[in-house]
């Protein structure tokens, strides 16, 4: 269970460089409209549906299951919120850890969500094609990546003479309905081919659409726990769903916290979790808290790091840098986890108190220390916490962020699921490569 404590954020917590009490206790009061109208859309807001939903369940198990038939490979491509709550939830099996994805089994599940063309054309160059899949993401059906990456793929194929009427065995796609007289550019692309298709929720946003089949898909694909992942989300939302107040609902008290802290100058969110297995989580929740609230000149900018690696490399500036920031430290039950410390062996280098403890231990220690040390430094920290990094975990943590970034939205004013400047830059690109600039 998601676990959070604000205490050390607020000026009676930390002292000067704190969030002011009287200021916490104002975006309080300015939240409870918010989530009183979140609450009125607990019915219309195909988002707050979603873990309670089972029909699009089977589905999702029967295009995993193709996948994998016959697969040593398998590449989604898509960009943005199309791969990257997909590849938070893949990293609980391994995926994306430094040491472990050369050893994970088949099949192997790529994220190919940066349009690098000599990434792209290397590893199209390697994979063994004739036993490879890919995975077409796009909600509209018109992203350029997606589009040129899976033409670039079609062509692959045939450069591995797999024969025409094989190709489609070869592609899921996974897209809105095409609209009547309107021209949908992956299914034209696609379904000639027999490329069957996974409907994209349309009342779902990109980035919010971790817990659809855009991102269960590749999760069951990976053999993790779709139905635990919605439970999880389920108990984020539940204070939501049976109307509690702020102080009785995390997400709002989250939300809050971050309203307060751009009121005071705290123009940077920086999200810090001590585990692996959550390291992608933050280049996911970057997106979220920056396309949902980056509007009308307001918003704060995410910044995403990992412990203990970053208390390294970043300590330094947040420490003894301007105290703009709010820290948002995630932790989990590593105490008593991993290998053991050789007790002679740790006698001979001097730390003879280390000896029985575990790489666990350190680990425990390094996060309640970053807490600490921010406190102690007057810098804003809020401590999250779980036991364990699991599906039903997972899913509470990207509910409890979801929830956490509309509420601040609405309690700003702005609306936290649209992206104008992104599709005004989606426009001028596609008429720069027509025109052949750039």
């Amino acid at each position: 269970m998601l676990q959070q404590s604000l205490d050390l954020a607020l000026v009676s917590g930390v002292g000067e460089g704190g969030i002011p009490d009287a200021a916490f206790e104002k975006a309080v009061a300015d939240l409870a409209p918010a989530l009183a109208r979140l609450n009125g859309e607990a019915k219309t807001l195909p988002l707050l549906g979603l873990p309670a939903e089972t029909a699009d369940l089977a589905p999702v198990r029967a295009a995993a299951e193709r996948l994998r038939q016959g697969a040593s490979d398998v590449l989604v491509l898509g960009t943005g919120g199309s791969s990257l709550g997909g590849q938070t939830l893949a990293q609980l099996t391994g995926y994306g850890t430094a040491g472990l994805s050369a050893f994970l089994p088949e099949p192997r599940v790529h994220f190919i969500d940066n349009l690098d063309p000599l990434t792209f054309a290397a590893l199209l160059k390697t994979l063994p094609l004739k036993t490879t899949k890919f995975v077409s993401i796009s909600k509209s059906g018109g992203t350029g990546e997606t589009l040129l990456q899976s033409i670039a793929a079609i062509t692959a194929l045939r450069g591995a003479s797999i024969a025409e009427d094989k190709i489609g065995w070869h592609f899921q796609g996974l897209s809105e309905p095409a609209k009547p007289g309107k021209l949908h550019a992956l299914r034209a692309l696609l379904e000639p081919f027999g490329v069957p298709f996974l409907e994209h929720h349309t009342g779902v946003g990109g980035r919010y659409s971790v817990l659809t089949n855009c991102g269960l898909l590749p999760a069951a694909v990976l053999g993790l726990d779709i139905v635990a992942l919605r439970q999880g989300a389920a108990k984020a939302l539940a204070p939501v769903l049976a109307g509690k107040g702020v102080e009785e609902t995390p997400a709002a008290l989250g939300a809050a916290l971050n309203l307060a802290a751009m009121r005071n100058g705290k123009n940077i969110a920086v999200l810090m979790p001590y585990a692996d297995k959550l390291a992608l989580l933050t280049r996911w929740w970057m997106q979220l808290w920056a396309e949902s609230l980056g509007k009308d000149g307001q918003g704060t900018q995410p910044v995403g790091a990992l412990g203990p690696v970053d208390q390294h490399s970043q300590q330094q500036l947040y420490l003894a840098g301007p105290k703009d920031k709010l820290f948002t430290v995630l932790t989990v039950a590593n105490k008593g986890k991993g290998p053991a410390i050789d007790a002679a062996l740790a006698k001979q280098i001097g730390e003879g108190d280390f000896a029985g403890k575990t790489i666990g231990d350190l680990v425990a220690a390094q996060g309640l220390a970053m807490i600490d040390t921010f406190a102690k430094n007057g810098r804003a920290v809020r401590k999250l916490h779980v036991d364990v990094v699991d599906e039903a975990s997972h899913g509470e943590i990207l509910m409890h962020f979801m929830l956490e970034t509309i509420l601040t939205g609405y309690a700003m004013g702005v609306d936290p699921f649209d992206q104008p400047a992104v599709e005004e830059a989606k426009i001028l690109a596609k008429r720069y490569l027509a025109e052949g600039r750039g």
